[in-house]
């Protein structure tokens, strides 16, 4: 035989069974460790454990929630709308806006007949008791369906329940005025106070909390009415050209984006007036007499008092000032 081949053969054989081994430790250690390489840049990828196994596969995206299409026009509205700072809140009064409540203005609702605070109750009250002689203008009852806090709430006309249901500005005069209304001639600025389209009837104490408060410093606690609110303020913002600021923008994008499918509740047009529903006997809503130790001279001195609205029977409160009889003066 010759030496060297059986030495070679020999030789062979031992590395074949190194690699043997070799081979066999690996898939062992295959089993036991999986290794996973996911791709990079991927952070959708996964390696989280399944059941004990490592799947190394990418998550499917997580799906998003189709916007409704008023919400995407509210969106494009929104960020169509200038955005600069607040201008400087000199010069503002209410009465820059005109008579309260009046009817000679030029939007839904105006020169009906009727004022505009009586319009916004009959369109967002129920079971409505209409005071008898007032044409079906005057709302005596009704019930609320609070948009602000979802609370349902009975209101009465009169002393110390008025009070129950204010008329809210969804745009703040006061906002109004430092993004742009201060610019305006009275008309507009008339019209922009009384327009149904910017109003709802709400909780009254919510309406002071909410004060004059954009998107950015209030929002409603009803997080139900969340995207109707901000969506009122885009559209009224967007027909009145006003202008957001930069935390007001933001504020606002973040809520539409969280509306989903559902869209918003904008305000409706203000009814015709409903004599059928006067009441046949009136109720005695008769304010008692106020306190006489205090005295405005007129509903501007009450505001820069800090005093208006005032209610009936509280300090201050005569019938003058109580353009429309409704228990409230200085609205």
């Amino acid at each position: 035989m010759n030496v060297s081949a059986k030495h070679g053969g020999k030789a062979l054989a031992i590395a074949l069974t190194a690699v043997l081994a070799l081979l066999s430790c690996g898939a062992v250690a295959t089993e036991e460790s999986p290794t996973v390489n996911a791709p990079l840049g991927d952070s959708n990828y996964s390696t989280e454990q399944h059941d004990g196994i490592l799947t190394g596969q990418a998550d499917e995206p997580l799906a998003e929630t189709e916007l409704s299409a008023p919400i995407a026009e509210a969106l494009a509205q929104l960020l169509a709308l200038e955005v600069k700072g607040r201008a400087p809140k000199t010069g503002y009064s209410r009465d820059e806006f005109g008579p309260t409540w009046t009817d000679a203005v030029d939007v839904d609702g105006g020169r009906n007949g009727c004022d505009t605070r009586n319009d916004i109750l009959r369109r967002d009250l129920v079971d409505l008791v209409i005071k008898p002689g007032s044409n079906g203008c005057s709302v005596l009852a009704g019930t609320l369906h609070d948009p602000y806090t979802g609370r349902q709430i009975s209101f009465v006309r009169g002393q110390g329940t008025s009070s129950d249901v204010h008329i809210d500005h969804v745009v703040a005069l006061s906002d109004a005025w430092q993004k742009g209304a201060q610019q305006w001639d009275p008309s507009k600025r008339q019209n922009f106070a009384n327009d149904p389209r910017n109003l709802l009837a709400v909780d009254g104490s919510a309406n002071q909390q909410k004060s004059d408060g954009d998107a950015a410093t209030w929002l409603p606690p009803h997080r139900a009415f969340r995207c109707s609110m901000v969506a009122i303020q885009v559209d009224v913002k967007t027909t009145y050209g006003l202008w957001v600021t930069r935390a007001e923008r933001d504020a606002i994008e973040r809520v539409l984006n969280n509306c989903g499918s559902s869209g918003p509740q904008l305000p409706g047009t203000v009814p015709p007036m409903m004599p059928e529903l006067e009441a046949t006997i009136e109720p005695d809503t008769k304010p008692a007499q106020a306190p006489s130790n205090v005295y405005y001279k007129n509903c501007t001195a009450a505001r820069e008092a800090g005093a208006a609205p005032i209610y009936a029977g509280q300090p201050g409160y005569r019938s003058e000032l109580d353009r429309d009889g409704d228990g409230v003066a200085c609205e």
